[in-house]
């Protein structure tokens, strides 16, 4: 690499393991998005406008900088933003700065694993390396996981070739060979990244748990390893986020319904809008619930290949529990538009966990949706129409 890389290696310094910050906006008790304190005034890494981040143990002076040295043990912070970001609360913003990191005491010969800027990919990486020597490149996916990064194109070859040069990564190990998580296969092209930065890219693990493994038996994975699963417990922890993002437009939904509800033979009655708009709201909650609940829970008992189809059978099941509820107070006909909708609802909320699954492929999801959302957008119309219409009949 050329002198010039390394000053720019240098250059970036503030983007690895530091946050950089206005001198005039900063306190004493600022942290980084990452979770890091300010350090002492006497670290030698500290300047005005940075901090560093809490995971952040330590440096390693190195001819192209310094890098930062990081923790494998979680600590309760890390835990408590795991949490809220499952919860969907800042989950934009839950990155840590690309670049170059070590872990333990890695050597020139030590393994270079890569990943994405995801807080919780890093964690989990960092926390499988616990008792291990190695470098870990961190590729700057806009705070996107290596699985979804991949179909986007930030978890690129084109990243990872720059990060590689840009850390100055030649100069610090001897060997020439990244390991690559299996889910990133979709972004990475190996011949490029070999042919532009000499680098051998080997497939890593499905699972950041089975790193160790990977590494003690001579990076080679078992069938195991490979295997994409998606079982319960990897299906709840969705369940939360897809309601926390779904809770903005039930409000709004609610509001519209509210005021559809108290349409009538005298244009508006707020008692109808009141006494109605309680029925559709159910309705509403009850789509929400079948979509972003019970469909990932009983994903493999629905039937049908599609998630909108499988959306569609939780709703009718929901939709067919919530008439019995109310049964006594409406018309069959209006109940009818109430269970079309609550079955449209849960059929579109169904279609997020496409992305999260491994049952499905971009093009799959792509011609799913042409083919799901005008019937689910039909279906709402016609729902609206006989919800409406029943207060005439």
């Amino acid at each position: 690499m050329s002198e010039s890389s390394c000053c720019e290696t240098k250059k970036e310094f503030g983007s690895e393991g530091i946050q950089i910050k206005p001198f005039a906006s900063r306190q004493p008790d600022d942290e980084v998005c990452c979770g890091g304190p300010a350090g002492s005034p006497g670290s030698p890494h500290e300047k005005p406008g940075y901090q560093i981040a809490r995971f952040v143990e330590g440096f390693m002076e190195m001819d192209c900088g310094p890098v930062p040295k990081i923790k494998t043990h979680l600590s309760w912070l890390d835990i408590g933003g795991t949490i809220m970001v499952r919860l969907g609360f800042n989950r934009n913003h839950y990155k840590v700065s690309p670049g170059l990191y070590g872990v333990g005491s890695p050597t020139p010969d030590s393994p270079v694993l890569v990943t994405a800027n995801y807080k919780l990919s890093f964690d989990a990486v960092r926390k499988s390396l616990s008792g291990i020597n190695a470098w870990l490149l961190v590729l700057d996916t806009c705070g996107i996981n290596v699985w979804c990064a991949a179909g986007k194109g930030t978890f690129g070859t084109t990243e990872l070739v720059n990060r590689v040069k840009s850390t100055g990564l030649a100069k610090i190990v001897k060997h020439r060979r990244l390991i690559v998580p299996q889910f990133g296969a979709t972004g990475i092209a190996a011949h490029q990244v070999k042919k532009q930065c000499g680098f051998t890219v080997s497939w890593g693990p499905v699972r950041a748990a089975d790193i160790r493994d990977f590494l003690n038996h001579d990076m080679q994975a078992s069938a195991m390893m490979r295997r994409v699963t998606f079982t319960l417990p990897e299906r709840l922890v969705l369940i939360p986020v897809e309601i926390y993002i779904s809770v903005k437009p039930v409000l709004w939904t609610g509001l519209v319904i509210f005021i559809v509800s108290g349409i009538g033979p005298g244009i508006f009655s707020f008692p109808n809008a009141w006494e109605r708009g309680v029925n559709g709201i159910i309705s509403l909650i009850g789509g929400v619930f079948a979509g972003a609940f019970l469909t990932p829970v009983f994903l493999q008992k629905l039937p049908g290949k599609a998630f909108s189809i499988k959306g569609a059978a939780a709703g009718i099941m929901t939709a067919f529990a919530m008439a019995l509820w109310v049964w006594k107070d409406m018309t069959w006909f209006e109940i009818s538009g109430l269970m079309l909708f609550a079955v449209s609802v849960s059929s579109y909320l169904a279609m997020n966990f496409t992305g999260a699954t491994p049952f499905t492929s971009p093009t799959g999801v792509e011609k799913e949706m042409r083919k799901s959302i005008p019937l689910q957008l039909l279906a709402t119309i016609i729902a609206a129409i006989i919800w409406i219409g029943g207060v005439f009949i």
